[in-house]
């Protein structure tokens, strides 16, 4: 199985073109087959400096590298394999000899016509309210016109003869078998008048010479496949098996575009996105497993993933199911090496935490907590510097926790606090000491360590009381728990 993803570097990779790019890997590794890059660089106009490099770059960071064609060496963009060149800008020749040849077949031909004349011709249909297409105008030429023509050295294009009688019919992957009328299928330019093909010619002569077994892409390429089906068969070639899918859609069903923020998977990584949250979050937008399962590694996603269970409708990008699934991936992390990515953070803000022996411990409070590492810092200050506590943050309606409350609260945790040795100051005899007094009945569990939280990280969302409390140890938290008793 050889699958391919071939973007424009047109810009940073879109984050739809990441989705095609996994889908389209995990194809070729459950065939145990090659997935390949191509860069379809034939528009030169719009081409973006260092687009290739970021297109590498994502790559390699998801886990999702070439195995053949434009690749990573040592930072630096290099080709790999023997069906190369793979920029197609380095393939002019080819694509010319090919659509001559399909001028000698009888399936293309050349046009003259101007840029103003064709823009005239679409006005014209526009006020008739007709579909958009050429009006065959140079289609019967005679050759001894062409030719003088072409000694004339006017610029031309050649377009492609489609049988306007025919029905093309092909089957695909996702949507089973489709059809087109010929007649709503226009005459596509397959080479420009300076020599650089469009990607219908492009793609079908690449596609074929580099072996290519399956095209997946985004279904606005369903309606030019004809285009493709039909230039395959003018060749003789077989054409590959075509997969289209769905479009990602913002909330409000528009389509997910580059010229709206966060389109480029780029903003995502900068964001502090796990690589195996993004990836599951992707597989998720137009696959459904069948199953309840939600949480897949790019190594499930391989044993499970198939073409039959991707749906036709629209998916539709969820932030809030992505931060979830950010979530889940953050909680599955090992704590050593969760601990070992934040700690650069931490100790940038708090030098102390370079070197705290302890850090992997105060690491693994949070780790339940955070979303993104940018975060660690901030939820890890209170271990580094005392906390501001404001007096709304030690109070707590839901916990019972009134303004009036927290001086007879306060006062309760001190005592309870004070009962306990150092040699015994564990979070578990902590707990232990505080569900003791909440048994009279007086006051509950929640009551007691709210107040004792709150003055101790200074925060409405932190780790537990005790947990904290333990690391501070006794003196720290009594000392910090009477700075608290001072503002209520």
């Amino acid at each position: 199985m050889r699958t391919r993803f071939a973007p424009s570097p047109t810009g940073f990779l879109h984050i739809g073109g990441l989705r095609t790019a996994l889908f389209t890997w995990i194809l070729a590794k459950q065939q145990k087959g090659i997935f390949i890059l191509r860069i379809e660089d034939t528009d030169q106009a719009r081409s973006m400096p260092g687009a290739v490099e970021n297109i590498l770059e994502t790559l390699h960071w998801a886990g999702l590298s070439p195995d053949e064609g434009v690749v990573l060496d040592r930072g630096v963009p290099a080709e790999k394999g023997g069906k190369g060149p793979y920029f197609q800008s380095e393939r002019l020749d080819l694509y010319k000899k090919h659509a001559e040849e399909l001028i000698e077949k009888g399936h293309a031909y050349r046009c003259f016509c101007t840029p103003q004349r064709l823009e005239q011709m679409r006005l014209k249909q526009q006020a008739l309210k007709q579909a958009p297409m050429y009006d065959r105008h140079c289609l019967d030429l005679a050759p001894e016109e062409v030719a003088a023509k072409l000694k004339e050295e006017a610029p031309s294009v050649i377009r492609l003869r489609v049988p306007r009688e025919r029905t093309i019919l092909f089957d695909d992957a996702v949507r089973g078998e489709v059809s087109f009328k010929g007649h709503t299928i226009d005459d596509q330019v397959l080479l420009k008048s300076d020599g650089f093909p469009t990607y219908h010619l492009a793609n079908v002569v690449d596609d074929h010479h580099m072996g290519i077994d399956l095209v997946l892409r985004g279904e606005e390429w369903l309606s030019s496949t004809p285009k493709h089906i039909l230039l395959f068969e003018a060749f003789g070639w077989l054409p590959p098996q075509y997969a289209h899918v769905p479009l990602l859609l913002n909330k409000d069903k528009s389509k997910l575009s580059k010229r709206q923020g966060d389109a480029a998977a780029e903003d995502y990584i900068k964001k502090g996105y796990l690589k195996e949250a993004l990836l599951n979050f992707l597989a998720l937008l137009g696959w459904n497993p069948g199953t309840e399962q939600e949480i897949f590694s790019l190594e499930e996603l391989v044993e499970q993933f198939s073409l039959e269970r991707i749906q036709k409708g629209g998916a539709v990008f969820d932030v809030e199911k992505l931060d979830w699934l950010q979530g889940q991936w953050m909680r599955k992390m090992d704590p050593k090496d969760f601990a070992k990515r934040i700690q650069p953070i931490v100790g940038e803000k708090y030098p102390a935490a370079q070197k705290d022996k302890d850090f992997g411990k105060k690491a693994a409070l949070v780790q339940e907590r955070i979303l993104f590492f940018s975060e660690a810092a901030h939820l890890m200050h209170f271990f580094y510097e005392t906390p501001h506590v404001t007096l709304d943050v030690l109070a707590n309606e839901k916990q019972k926790v009134t303004k009036d409350k927290l001086p007879t609260l306060l006062e309760e945790d001190r005592k309870i606090l004070e009962g306990i040795s150092d040699k015994k100051w564990t979070a578990e005899t902590l707990l232990a000491a505080f569900k003791e007094r909440a048994g009279k009945g007086d006051l509950k569990l929640g009551q007691l360590l709210w107040p004792l939280r709150a003055s101790l990280t200074g925060l409405p969302y932190s780790p537990g009381a005790v947990e904290v409390a333990e690391i501070l140890g006794k003196e720290e938290t009594l000392k910090r728990l009477e700075k608290a008793k001072k503002i209520v």
